[in-house]
């Protein structure tokens, strides 16, 4: 019976996320075209072909989940501005999609939901233009510079806000706290795809809350908060929740990175033991592997050719020195802490925290 609760919770935040996403999604198709004719009157014909490339990844969707959790954190806090806290969720996802361009650039990667990265989009206009040699340098170099216009745009759109100037502020301040603390777990990221036996699990665990927990969860419903005129109290009691799942929700995805398919997670299932992630999955593995598949794993983590084959018995290993039931389980006590998070907030009722509950039963199924 808890089993059936918990789906029937998890099929109505899907619905309700759908709902969600709709209305974002219009919206950015609308904005997207505002962009593409004024980056062509205004700047010429190279800047619009810079621009698409970005607004190509804008426009692919995903979720929507940061733009989502800003709504729900605005309605959760009495916002009724629904115009205003719509516009806050594009400035959201225009900001996520300026932070995957920057990623797939250092995770190489060759597949963003279904179509080319930025970078790669530029890099085969160059080369079909027969503009060099040096193809790869221009699409990153054009990608950055665009998804940048992009961000600082964003930035300018929250400011304007129809909403008392000092709310405006706060949301401002808040975004980009949380931008630093993302800017430093990519970082991090990046370190510990280098630095082997040195990377623990609390080298893990801090890029799961510093480049995840706190810009795909905490982020987006403080900023919805603050735009309601919540108190700091009410914003800070939704700490905890936000973080624990925000630490289920990227456990799972980067089990889904390598178990899922590309549909599910918007990359190659290979792409993470190819640039050689350090994970909750991989850490695991590496300490409980017998030596033989220790030193495989090591050989295959950061291997660009990676095949098939040698992709399967790397499944094999982690699966083998139970790794992959090790995340699952660290995926579950963060949602069973944020589940209890909910229950005990004195702030919010039932009603209106019921969008982040069936979230919770949604990262709980997610991970089985």
């Amino acid at each position: 019976m808890k089993q059936q609760a918990h789906s029937e919770s998890a099929t109505a935040f899907k619905k309700q996320l759908a709902s969600y996403k709709q209305l974002i999604d219009q919206d950015i198709e609308e904005y997207s075209k505002q962009q593409e004719k004024e980056s062509l009157q205004d700047f010429g014909i190279n800047s619009r072909v810079a621009i698409d490339a970005y607004l190509s990844i804008l426009k692919r969707g995903g979720k929507r989940i940061r733009g989502a959790l800003a709504m729900v954190g605005y309605e959760m806090a009495g916002g009724q501005d629904s115009e205003m806290i719509l516009r806050a969720a594009r400035v959201l996802e225009l900001v996520h999609a300026y932070l995957l361009v920057v990623d797939d650039i250092n995770d190489r990667s060759p597949v963003r939901r279904g179509g080319l990265p930025a970078h790669l989009i530029m890099a085969e206009y160059y080369r079909n233009k027969g503009l060099g040699d040096d193809d790869i340098h221009f699409g990153e170099s054009i990608a950055i510079h665009a998804s940048l216009v992009a961000c600082h745009t964003a930035q300018i759109m929250l400011a304007e806000l129809d909403v008392d100037p000092k709310l405006a502020l706060r949301a401002i301040v808040s975004l980009n706290r949380s931008l630093v603390v993302t800017g430093y777990g990519q970082a991090n990221d990046v370190f510990n795809e280098v630095l082997g036996d040195e990377v623990d699990e609390r080298a893990v665990t801090n890029v799961l809350e510093w480049k995840t927990a706190h810009y795909t969860f905490l982020s987006p419903l403080q900023l919805g908060m603050i735009l309601a005129g919540a108190g700091d109290n009410e914003i800070k009691s939704m700490a905890s929740f936000a973080m624990n799942a925000g630490l289920a929700f990227q456990i799972g995805d980067d089990n889904l990175g390598v178990f899922g398919t590309e549909f599910e997670s918007g990359k190659s299932p290979l792409d993470d033991i190819k640039e050689g992630k350090r994970t909750l999955l991989t850490i695991h593995a590496l300490d409980n592997a017998q030596n033989a598949d220790k030193n495989f794993l090591l050989q295959m983590l950061g291997n660009n050719k990676l095949t098939q084959l040698e992709f399967q018995r790397v499944k094999e290993i982690l699966i083998s020195t139970g790794s992959l039931e090790f995340a699952r389980s660290k995926a579950a006590k963060h949602v069973q802490i944020a589940q209890e998070e909910l229950a005990n907030n004195n702030y919010f009722s039932d009603q209106q925290t019921t969008f982040l509950k069936s979230l919770t039963d949604y990262l709980l199924i997610r991970n089985m």
